[in-house]
């Protein structure tokens, strides 16, 4: 059986619900540390990638990327929020290609791989590292001077500082996302006879 529109449309309603809860709400979508935030938000948006595809997946993470931009300006959690997240390219671009990325990755991996399990691990991965990388890269980029300005540190010892926030934020979020979402994901197409991975 095919999904109806209807049904389809609920779904992504569910998903952009949770996503827009998550991102506003400290606990829910990401654990602020102190200065740094742990996403876990970026489970919903990878899971949602998989279930509905990688089109819906970057429209789940461009309403992430809106999120994120908004609380920056609004009601950051941490010192560094309004320095980075204030900048749509970072706040945004990332996330939309977390959604994207993890989406078509299933899709290669799910043809590719023998067990569907790994295969969205894989592609949780990818959709983890995704944002890890280019939240980083783009922070380097576009931020260098306010990221050194706020550490106190010079420009080229920001290498350093962000290969922390890798092993202190981005292993275990990547840890956490392959573990959790081919659960939820499984899950989900069990209870959902519409939904076909």
């Amino acid at each position: 059986m095919q999904p109806t529109r209807a049904y389809r449309l609920t779904i992504r309603a569910i998903f952009i619900a949770l996503i827009t809860i998550q991102s506003v709400t400290p606990f829910l979508g990401f654990i602020p540390l102190g200065i740094i935030n742990l996403t876990i938000v970026h489970l919903t948006v990878i899971v949602a990638a998989l279930v509905l595809g990688p089109q819906d997946g970057a429209v789940m993470g461009l309403i992430w990327g809106l999120g994120t931009l908004i609380r920056a300006y609004i009601a950051p959690r941490t010192p560094l929020e309004p320095l980075i997240f204030t900048n749509p390219v970072i706040a945004i671009l990332p996330r939309i290609l977390v959604g994207y990325g993890a989406g078509w990755s299933y899709r290669l991996f799910k043809t590719k791989m023998h067990h569907p399990t790994v295969a969205m691990a894989a592609a949780a991965a990818v959709g983890s590292i995704i944002n890890t990388s280019l939240v980083l890269l783009l922070m380097r980029w576009l931020s260098a001077g306010a990221l050194a300005s706020f550490y106190q540190v010079r420009a080229t010892s920001l290498n350093h500082i962000l290969m922390g926030v890798v092993a202190t934020n981005g292993i275990p979020e990547l840890i956490v996302a392959m573990v959790v979402v081919p659960l939820v994901v499984q899950a989900i197409f069990k209870a959902n006879q519409f939904l076909t991975h």
